[in-house]
C-alpha cells in the first residue's frame, strides 16, 4: 500500500522563518540528559522561530553545565508558580471555555481510567486531574503569548498535557516519541488518542515509527514522521586517534536495568581469558551501581573495569578519546545520543541489535552488531575489535563520522521539523 505524501517528501534545508511562534513542553527540563532537546530548540531558533519553553518542573539543583543553567533560566516551570495560582488560572480558563474544558475533562478521565483501550491509565484519574489543571494553564499562557503551535517531547505526561490543552481550546500540538518507555505501555499512555488529535507525531527512528504504526489509526499514518535527534558537527572537528594496546572500550549510560551493564560485566569476564589487557571504562551512575560493583569484585575484574561515575560533556569526550570503541549492551533503547557522539568522535560502536540502533551502526563498516542479551556475542565482538588493525579502526572511525554527520546533523533535522510545523500552520 502506498503511503500518503508527507511534508518531509518536499522539505528544503534553506526554508527560513519566522513562520510561527511556538512553544516546547517537557515534563522536567532541562536535564543533563536532555541536551538533544536544547540543540533542537536552538536550531529552530537559528531558523527564525521564536520559542517559549514550558516545563512542569525544574531540577536546577542537579544542573552543572552552564548551558543547562542558562536554559533553565529561559524555561517557564508551571508547578513552581504555586498551587493557588495554578488553580486560579486553570479555573478562569475553564469558565471562559466551558465546551472545550468538558471535552478535555472527559478525555482526562478516559486516559486516567482505561488509557485508549482498557488498560489502567498511567497515573490514574487523580493524576490526570492534575494534568488537566496544567493543561488549562498552558492554554491560558499560550493565548497570552500568541503561541500557535506546541511541541512536546516524550509521549508520556507532557504529551497528555499538550493534548488536553488542545482539546480545551489551546494551540494545536505535536510530540516526539523516543522509546522505549512509550512502547512499553502504549495503551495506558493513550498513544493512539494522542496521535489522533496531534497535528503530527515524530519518531526518532524508522523503528520508532513502525511501533507508532501499530497504535495509530490508518488515517493517522500520514501524520507520522521521522526526525532524528541531532548533533552539532562543528563540535567534532577532528577524530582523535584511538589508543594502542588493550582492547580499550567505554560504556556510557545510567546504571539501570535496561542498559544491560550487568551482562556487559559477564562479557568482559568471558573476553578477558583471551585478552587479559582488556579494559572497560563505565561512565555513569544509577541505582544498579552496588550490584555492578559486586559483579566486578566477584569476577575478579577490579583491575580491568573502571567505574568513572557521572561525567559532564567534557568528561564523556575524554572517556571516548581514551577508548578504541563504544560498547552498548542495552536491552531497550530509543536511539541513544551516546552512539551518535561516539561515531562523531571517530569511534566504532559495538551495539546490541535493538530499536533504531542498527539504522546507524552498520556491521563491519561502523562497528559490530550483537544479538541483544548475548554475553558471548559481546565478548566475540570485543575480540574482533582486538584483532582489528589500527588502519582498519581509523577507517571504521572515518565511516562512522561520515554516517552520523549525514543522518544526524541537527540543522538538517530541525529543518525537517520546521517543515512539519509550517505545513500544520492554517
Amino acid at each position: 500500500m502506498q503511503q500518503p505524501d508527507s511534508p518531509l517528501d518536499h522539505w528544503e534545508p534553506n526554508i527560513w522563518g519566522p513562520a510561527v511562534k511556538i512553544a516546547y513542553l517537557v515534563n522536567t527540563y532541562p536535564r543533563p540528559s536532555h541536551t538533544f532537546i536544547r540543540r533542537e530548540i536552538r536550531a529552530l531558533e537559528r531558523r527564525g522561530f521564536e520559542i517559549h519553553r514550558f516545563a512542569m518542573r525544574s531540577e536546577r539543583g542537579s544542573l552543572v553545565d552552564p548551558a543547562d543553567l542558562a536554559e533553565d533560566d529561559l524555561t517557564e516551570h508551571v508547578l513552581h508558580i504555586g498551587k493557588g495560582r495554578l488553580l486560579a488560572v486553570a479555573l478562569r480558563w475553564m469558565v471562559t471555555h466551558p465546551a472545550g474544558s468538558i471535552r478535555a475533562l472527559k478525555a482526562a478521565l478516559a486516559c486516567g481510567a482505561h488509557g485508549a483501550g482498557g488498560s489502567p491509565g498511567t497515573g490514574g484519574q487523580l493524576r490526570h486531574m492534575i494534568y488537566l489543571l496544567e493543561a488549562s494553564y498552558i492554554a491560558q499562557r499560550s493565548a497570552e503569548l500568541s503561541i500557535e503551535h506546541l511541541h512536546a517531547h516524550f509521549g508520556t505526561n507532557s504529551a497528555t498535557v499538550a493534548m488536553l490543552s488542545y482539546l480545551m481550546g489551546g494551540p494545536r500540538y505535536s510530540f516526539t516519541v523516543h522509546g522505549p518507555e512509550e512502547f512499553d505501555a502504549p495503551v495506558a499512555l493513550a498513544l493512539g488518542e494522542k496521535m489522533r488529535h496531534a497535528a503530527f507525531t515524530v519518531a526518532i527512528s524508522s523503528f520508532g515509527r513502525s511501533q507508532l504504526y501499530r497504535w495509530a489509526a490508518l488515517a493517522d499514518w500520514k501524520k507520522l514522521a521521522v526526525v532524528h535527534c541531532g548533533i552539532e558537527p562543528e563540535k567534532f572537528t577532528a577524530a582523535i586517534a584511538p589508543p594502542t594496546g588493550g582492547p580499550h572500550v567505554v560504556a556510557i549510560g545510567r546504571l539501570a536495568e535496561q542498559k544491560g551493564f550487568s551482562l556487559l560485566i559477564k562479557a568482559v569476564s568471558l573476553a578477558i581469558t583471551s585478552h587479559p589487557d582488556l579494559h572497560l571504562t563505565l561512565v555513569g551512575d544509577g541505582p544498579m551501581r552496588p550490584e555492578i560493583e559486586a559483579l566486578i569484585a566477584a569476577n575478579g575484574l577490579s583491575g580491568n573495569v573502571t567505574l568513572a561515575g557521572w561525567q559532564d560533556e567534557a568528561g564523556v569526550g575524554r572517556a571516548l578519546a581514551a577508548s578504541q570503541a563504544l560498547i552498548l549492551p542495552s536491552f531497550a533503547e530509543g536511539l541513544p545520543m551516546v552512539v551518535m557522539e561516539a561515531m562523531a568522535a571517530g569511534r566504532p560502536v559495538i551495539a546490541t541489535a535493538i530499536a533504531g540502533v542498527p539504522e546507524l551502526v552498520v556491521q563491519g563498516e561502523t562497528g559490530w552488531i550483537v544479538p541483544a542479551g548475548d554475553a558471548s556475542g559481546l565478548a566475540e565482538s570485543i575480540s574482533a575489535l582486538a584483532q582489528t588493525s589500527a588502519d582498519q579502526l581509523a577507517a571504521m572511525g572515518k565511516s562512522a563520522r561520515t554516517r552520523v554527520f549525514e543522518r544526524h546533523d541537527i540543522d538538517v533535522e530541525a529543518a525537517k521539523l520546521a517543515a512539519l510545523i509550517l505545513d500544520a500552520t492554517p
